[in-house]
C-alpha cells in the first residue's frame, strides 16, 4: 500500500457525510484524473491473478466503474450487483445493514453458475456491510467467492476482518486509518 501515495493524495475527505461523524472518503477525484485512474486500474489488476476467478462482480455505483475497467482489462465478464429496480430481468436481492443505515442489492438470478469463482469489487471497504452482503448474494446462487478488492480500506471499522471471518480474502491499494 505504501507504494500508491500518488493515488491516495488524490482522494478527497468530505467530513460528516452522509450524517455527522463520518469521514467520507470520495474516490471520486481519483476517477476524474485519467492517469490516475488508469494507474489504479493497472495497479488492482496487479494484485490478483486471473486464473484464480471466472467472472468479476461490481457493486454499484462506484464499484461498476472500477470492476468494469478490470473486466476489460482481464478479459472477464462482469457481474452487475445493483440497487434494487435496476434489472430487467427476474433478480435477487438481499438486504444489509451500512455503517449510516441499511441497503438492498439485487443481481439476474442467472447472473452466475453454480461453482464459478468471482472476484467481488468495490471503490471502499468500510464495516464491510455491503461487500458481504454482495458476497452472500453471489454465493446464494452457487457462485464460490473467496476474494475482494478495494480501492480504499478503512481498517479501523472492521470490514476486513468480518470478510475474513467469512473466508474472504481482502487486498486494497490503500488505507486511511482512524476512520
Amino acid at each position: 500500500m505504501a507504494g500508491n501515495v500518488d493515488l491516495r493524495a488524490l482522494v478527497r475527505t468530505i467530513p460528516d457525510y452522509p450524517k455527522p461523524g463520518i469521514q467520507f472518503r470520495d474516490v471520486s477525484t481519483l476517477l476524474l484524473n485519467g492517469p490516475a485512474f488508469k494507474k489504479t486500474i493497472d495497479r488492482m489488476v496487479a494484485l490478483v491473478n486471473p486464473d484464480d476467478f471466472n467472472l468479476i462482480a461490481g457493486i454499484e455505483a462506484r464499484g461498476f466503474i472500477v470492476s468494469a475497467a478490470m473486466s476489460y482489462a482481464l478479459e472477464k465478464g462482469k457481474v452487475m450487483l445493483r440497487k434494487p429496480g435496476k434489472l430487467p430481468g427476474q433478480s435477487v436481492s438481499i438486504d444489509y445493514a451500512l455503517e449510516y443505515g441499511t441497503d438492498q442489492i439485487e443481481m439476474h438470478v442467472d447472473a452466475v453458475q453454480a461453482g464459478q469463482r468471482i472476484l467481488l469489487v468495490d471503490d471502499l471497504l468500510a464495516t464491510g456491510g455491503t461487500a458481504m452482503a454482495g458476497a452472500q448474494l453471489l454465493r446464494g446462487q452457487g457462485a464460490i467467492v473467496t476474494q475482494a478488492l478495494f480501492i480504499v480500506d478503512l481498517p479501523d471499522l472492521g470490514g476486513g476482518a468480518k470478510l475474513a471471518e467469512a473466508g474472504i480474502e481482502t487486498q486494497a491499494l490503500m488505507a486511511f486509518e482512524g476512520d
